[in-house]
């Protein structure tokens, strides 16, 4: 009889993930995203940075230029000094080191993957996280910790970004101009700064007008709302603030607002997924009683365990082990194998859906806040303050059916005709993670004969291990498209770069002069990723739009801008294999003349 029960509330189960998917489908895809540059400046502008700023061009010659200086550029550039490599230049758009947590202040802001398995190279700095999920403060605070102990500040050029580069097959270099006047030929490109850095913000009619202030999450003004992000805001207490959006970022950030601001107004297209987060101080005794060789095993079990991976032992044991140690997109055609696998799916997310329940006292709020799609279609949130917030007088949900706001007049966001005046409206609409890269770095690298990056990749990426890409030599990527994902995303920034370093090195240990991908190595990697990802297909029939699935775009671009869906260690597996043979297969290379 529990059988039966069970099978009716998964069948119920799955035809509400269809119906709340089918209203939040879009044909626009990630185009419901307006472009800040000449749109919105206002909201792409560093309110972290010294606005007087300035310095003298350089003009080099260098081995290899890094764009982006968050993990990806930041353990590019120690992997090249490890090597011996010290003749290089990071060129970042921020005021510091740091990538996304430079530009992620927001109040509340911290890493849902736990920090003694988030932040890299622990053993070699030494360094004792304070809290089991650190704050973006720490984690800031650790990437300037980075960049001294590991002499990278030298190399850097900050407030800086790109104007042009372009291969110069004469010379095998590249040759690259900034905004600040520089002029830099290297040898090598790396772009890692194509991740989670360029805001995004939703296309409303009337954004313009709005007459209230208004700012991205990751340029959070804190001259408004007072405080800082380790000081409470205290100029909001008077105020209405609106926040749209209801990602990690949103869930960490209410439970502020809604302790500072007279009012606030929570817009929700769709529910996020919110489990117990319980951090607390990571323990010194323990901490200082971990055997050599530690960290890499804890980085690697994590990813083992959250990938279904099955190790003799959960070393990290959170909210992430519990939910997603059963990979229910496993690729499989046994009927009673999917059935068990939806069945677990179901469980999972029920028992978020019944902590909704648990902590939210008003029934009809409670269920307005209940997630209907499955444990892979979204990031899962982990936070103990957000639920409790819709408790509170001052903090109301507006929930859009899954339509999202659609309009904004000059006092604020207008809902089914009714209007919501604000003082403030914030955007907690991340970041751009699968749109083309060029529109993502800012720049559009030119290959062999001038071709831009966006003309050979017009149909979607073409690369060998998302790393490599014909008609680009000696250019590197570190993205996730065509490449690899984890929950546990610096594992995968960290081998990324690895690899990029032992590429760049082996070239100057064997003589090569330029290397790129074959076409023939691109398509072969193509169908490799194709091969595996009948599960996800599979199961993304029931999801609601994301960054997970280019938000529901069905385009041929998206269809090459896919990212390995097996586990991250068959990934790096793939990676590892490519280096062993030692003689880059799939890649053309020119030896030194």
């Amino acid at each position: 009889m529990a059988m039966d029960t069970d099978a009716t509330a998964l069948a119920a189960a799955k035809e509400r993930y269809r119906l709340e998917r089918d209203k939040r489908l879009r044909t626009d895809g990630n185009n419901q995203f307006v472009q800040l540059e000449g749109n919105f400046p206002n909201f792409d502008n560093d309110p972290y940075a010294d606005p007087d700023f300035t310095r003298d061009p350089v003009a080099e010659q260098v081995d290899a230029v890094i764009v982006g200086g968050g993990f990806a550029g930041m353990l590019t550039a120690i992997g090249l000094t490890r090597h011996g490599m010290r003749n290089f230049r990071i060129i970042e758009k921020g005021g510091d080191f740091g990538g996304t947590w430079y530009w992620n202040r927001y109040p509340g802001c911290m890493c849902d993957v736990e920090s003694m398995t988030y932040l890299p190279l622990l053993e070699e700095t030494g360094y004792r996280p304070t809290e089991r999920y650190a704050s973006a403060p720490e984690i800031f605070g650790y990437c300037q910790l980075l960049g001294r102990n590991f002499d990278l500040y030298p190399h850097a050029l900050f407030q800086t970004e790109i104007a042009d580069s372009a291969w110069d097959d004469a010379t095998k270099n590249w040759s690259i101009s900034t905004t600040r006047g520089d002029q830099i030929t290297s040898k090598f490109f790396v772009l890692a700064g194509g991740l989670l850095h360029k805001a995004k913000l939703p296309n409303i009619a009337g954004l313009d007008e709005f007459e209230g202030h208004a700012f991205h999450t990751s340029r959070w003004d804190y001259s408004f709302t007072g405080g800082s992000p380790t000081i409470d805001m205290d100029q909001l207490g008077d105020k209405r603030v609106g926040i749209i959006g209801t990602g990690a970022t949103s869930v960490q950030a209410v439970p502020k607002l809604a302790e500072a601001a007279k009012e606030v107004y929570v817009f929700q297209r769709t529910p996020a997924a919110v489990g117990v987060r319980n951090n607390g101080p990571v323990d010194p005794v323990w901490f200082e009683n971990l055997e050599p060789g530690w960290h890499d095993r804890r980085i690697r079990n994590f990813t083992e365990v959250v990938t279904g991976k099955e190790p003799d032992e959960d070393l990290v044991d959170d909210g992430w082990s519990q939910l997603m140690s059963v990979d229910c997109q496993k690729n499989t055609e046994d009927p009673d194998e999917i059935a068990e696998l939806e069945r677990l799916d179901f469980a999972a997310m029920d028992s978020i859906r019944q902590r909704v329940d648990d902590v939210v006292d008003d029934p009809e709020t409670a269920e307005l806040l209940k997630p209907w799609w499955g444990k892979h279609c979204k990031r899962i949130c982990f936070h103990d303050d957000y639920l409790p917030s819709f408790n509170r007088p001052n903090v109301h949900l507006v929930d859009t059916d899954g339509l999202g706001v659609s309009e904004i007049s000059a006092r604020g966001p207008v809902i089914d005709g009714v209007e919501y005046p604000l003082d403030l409206l914030i955007f907690a609409s991340g970041f751009e993670v699968t749109t083309d890269l060029d529109k993502r770095l800012g720049f559009d690298p030119k290959g062999r004969d001038g071709v831009a990056l966006s003309e050979r990749w017009h149909d979607g990426a073409h690369t060998m291990h998302g790393v490599l890409s014909a008609e680009f030599p000696n250019m590197m990527i570190i993205s996730i498209v065509q490449a690899g994902f984890g929950t546990n995303f610096v594992h995968f920034l960290g081998e990324s770069a690895r690899h990029v370093a032992w590429i760049i090195n082996e070239c100057e240990q064997q003589g090569v002069a330029q290397i790129e991908a074959t076409p023939e190595a691109e398509e072969e990697w193509l169908g490799v990723l194709y091969s595996v990802v009948g599960g996800v297909a599979r199961y993304s029939q029931f999801c609601t739009p994301s960054y997970y699935n280019s938000e529901g775009s069905r385009s041929a671009k998206a269809a090459r801008n896919l990212v390995y869906v097996e586990s991250m260690i068959d990934y790096v597996g793939f990676l590892e294999r490519w280096r062993e043979a030692g003689d880059f297969p799939g890649a053309r290379i020119e030896p030194v003349a």
